[in-house]
């Protein structure tokens, strides 16, 4: 890949890399040039996209990581910064669905623990790894149009992903002065193995009609978002939220 979106030669960390979007942005920034730190608490799970990876022509090794122990965060970015990192996609997250009146603390806790304090750590801790030794960087959160917009069933989630994006606006406003920029990707309803069923449902296309372009998206719908984030192309971008979601934000009441 040529020109201001190439990131050949950068060291990029993935949280959340075992499944779903997470693998998908591994692959898609290893392709782009990137050495792909995939990180999961489950390493073993890891090991196959690294291989794919590999296979490919890429660049990644994997890395165990779990966002709500702040060892296991320091331990990671250690490793990932040592030679000097450049990207983070703060990817891992958790959903609990099930209505307001039967979600338990410990449901609130897990989701924001995971989903808000999770990404703060990792956040935190690779921009200081940057600062210390000088080194440019970019941030992508990802969120999610829940975060802007609510639906049932599911508020701690959109909770914390609300946080997400107001954390984004004021990481990039410290760390603006060292060169580091933070984004937010907020994907709207995104068609991956874990929601085909639904998605394919009656439920699914009630909620497909009230998407303007009348599609969910797929996953490559977002590499362009992402890799504008990550690049060159976007090295006056900071703060601000990106969202890939056919519409669905801008739907009518």
């Amino acid at each position: 890949m040529n020109g201001v979106f190439d990131i050949s030669g950068k060291r990029a960390l993935v949280t959340g890399a075992s499944s779903g979007l997470g693998e998908h942005f591994a692959q898609t920034l290893a392709r782009a040039g990137a050495h792909v730190l995939v990180a999961a608490r489950r390493v073993e799970r890891l090991q196959s996209l690294v291989e794919r990876i590999r296979e490919n022509g890429g660049s990644a090794q994997a890395l165990a990581l779990d966002v709500c122990c702040a060892d296991s965060v320091a331990r990671a970015v250690q490793i990932a910064s040592e030679p000097g990192l450049d990207i983070v996609v703060n990817n891992a997250g958790v959903s609990v669905a099930r209505p307001v009146l039967e979600q338990t603390e410990e449901d609130w806790d897990v989701v924001l623990e995971t989903n808000l304090k999770g990404s703060w750590r990792v956040a935190s801790e690779s921009a200081r790894w940057m600062v210390k030794q000088g080194r440019p960087g970019s941030i992508v959160n990802i969120a999610s149009i829940l975060g802007e917009r609510v639906a049932g069933g599911v508020v701690p989630y959109a909770v914390s992903k609300a946080g997400v994006l107001h954390m984004t606006r004021a990481l990039a406003l410290e760390f603006a002065r060292y060169d580091i920029r933070v984004n937010a990707l907020a994907p709207g309803y995104v068609s991956t193995e874990l929601n085909a069923d639904f998605l394919a449902s009656e439920s699914g296309k009630r909620l497909m009609s009230r998407i303007p372009q009348r599609r969910f998206a797929d996953p490559q719908d977002l590499d362009g978002a992402l890799l504008l984030l990550v690049s060159q192309a976007g090295r006056a971008i900071t703060g601000t939220t990106l969202a890939v979601d056919g519409g669905h934000l801008i739907s009518s009441l």
